[in-house]
């Protein structure tokens, strides 16, 4: 699957090119580093839940004039690569990030390059400005590619449902991620609400969503879809909390520790601030005011040791466990094929226990 959305989106930048390079070369320039960030990284999850959504709901068994064709359907859920491209390129800017999946981040290769070609201005303004683009095209690309995927037009309907929900619902999801951080809010039920919808909406949740509703799935089998989606795509961003504290820089492509200097609030930040505000009100305020203020490993180090003396590591795992059986639960009963039902337990169990 990951292959095949691969070659998918190759194929639609190559269509695309011209249109970009008869406009400038400039312009040009930006979709090619577009094309390299969404080719050259990502592991397809959310084409991949999509795609499972799509198949689970009868899409390649349906009636031939019911049937949608599969390579409209995998063109269709392709998109998807495009609007978590948009999210991260965006997300790098405000996190004022330097890497990404082990190289440079988009506004830092066009701040370099305005550097080199010592041109006027701030070269870290037209960096970020540059990025901003690029994440707008694609952005729009998505949309422009889910509509000409060469699905039905009742599919195309069906399926804008879900995903205007899931476009706003990101877009909230990080706003309430940036003001969290600006106004110091470490409440562990502010970090699980952008858990909910910066996360778990976007990456699998909706993406099953949209796969159902192409295929015209009944509203049971949706809300199923939902349910697994939604438990899911939050133990896959508890995972990503701990990666981004304790993970190995070598396998995440992140510099150790990134959430702490960055100054994520995060579920498990939260978790153990909430935990020593009960036991040590002193640690707790040693993370709180240290958290987006560190940059030497060795601060880094101290409030990583900290959090896991907390034992909030340990809790979040708990709440891992808990929400990727509660998952599984929602599909017994679901009117799904065995095989599909065991395809969406082996991907829920990956995207959960993932080290990147």
């Amino acid at each position: 699957m990951p292959a095949a959305v691969t070659e998918t989106l190759r194929g639609y930048f190559a269509g695309r090119r011209g249109e970009s390079e008869n406009i400038d070369a400039v312009f040009g320039d930006i979709v090619d580093s577009l094309e390299s960030f969404v080719l050259n990284g990502g592991k397809r999850v959310r084409p991949a839940f999509a795609w499972q959504g799509w198949l689970g709901a009868g899409g390649a068994e349906a009636t031939s004039s019911d049937r949608e064709d599969p390579a409209a359907v995998l063109t269709a859920v392709s998109s998807l690569e495009l609007i978590q491209a948009c999210a991260l390129i965006h997300d790098d800017i405000i996190d004022d990030a330097d890497t990404r999946r082990g190289f440079p981040t988009i506004h830092k290769v066009y701040e370099a390059k305005h550097r080199e070609n010592g041109w006027r201005g701030s070269a870290p303004r037209y960096g970020v400005s540059t990025a901003i683009l690029a994440g707008d095209v694609a952005l729009a690309w998505a949309d422009d590619m889910l509509h000409s995927s060469g699905l039905s037009r009742d599919a195309i309907a069906r399926a804008l449902v879900p995903w205007r929900a899931m476009r706003t619902e990101v877009l909230g999801g990080q706003l309430l991620d940036i003001t969290a951080e600006a106004s110091s809010d470490g409440r562990v039920e502010t970090a699980q609400k952008v858990n909910l919808y910066k996360t778990a909406a976007y990456t699998i949740e909706r993406p099953l969503h949209i796969g159902a509703a192409i295929a015209g799935a009944p509203d049971k089998l949706i809300a199923a879809y939902r349910s697994f989606g939604r438990d899911i795509g939050v133990a896959f961003q508890l995972r990503d909390d701990q990666l981004g504290v304790f993970g190995d820089p070598a396998v995440t492509g992140k510099p150790a520790g990134d959430d702490l200097r960055e100054g994520k609030r995060t579920v498990l930040v939260g978790t153990a601030l909430q935990i020593f505000n009960g036991s040590d009100p002193k640690k707790a305020q040693i993370i709180d005011e240290n958290l987006g203020n560190v940059s030497s490993p060795e601060d880094i180090d101290r409030l990583r040791e900290l959090i896991a003396e907390s034992g909030a590591a340990d809790e979040v795992e708990r709440e891992i466990d808990r929400l990727t059986e509660r998952a599984f639960k929602s599909l017994e009963k679901a009117d799904l094929p065995e095989a599909n039902r065991e395809n969406l337990i082996a991907m829920g169990i990956r995207a959960t226990t993932r080290q990147s």
